[in-house]
């Protein structure tokens, strides 16, 4: 399982950061508000272009698969029981590219 973070740069790109998964990880331990989950699907033809997160958010892949871009060229790809941390909310942001039929879930939270 991947357990990783996107985040704006003060140079406005994107970035990644491996978080701690393991077991005793303060991420995995403490409660944490939601304030709405939204499940999506989209087609392997479906292509977003470069983008900053919408919000502070979870993105939980429950199958397929998806390759994540940031500015610097690294592509991270996420699949089922792969965690991404979406606080990039400014900035260029980054791209995805599903690989077949993308299914997720999104955490909203606060």
């Amino acid at each position: 399982m991947k357990f990783v973070r996107i985040y704006s740069g003060d140079d406005g790109r994107s970035y990644f950061e491996e978080l701690d998964a393991s077991e005793g990880s303060a991420l995995f331990s403490k409660a944490q508000s939601a304030t709405a989950v939204v499940f999506k699907n989209d087609p392997a033809t479906h292509l977003l272009d470069w983008h900053p997160a919408p919000r502070r958010q979870y993105c939980i892949t429950l199958a397929g698969s998806a390759d994540i871009r940031i500015g610097d060229g690294t592509v991270k790809t996420f699949g089922p029981g792969d965690v991404l941390l979406a606080e990039d909310l400014t900035g260029q942001g980054h791209t995805v590219v599903p690989r077949g039929n993308w299914t997720r879930a999104f955490v909203h939270i606060e």
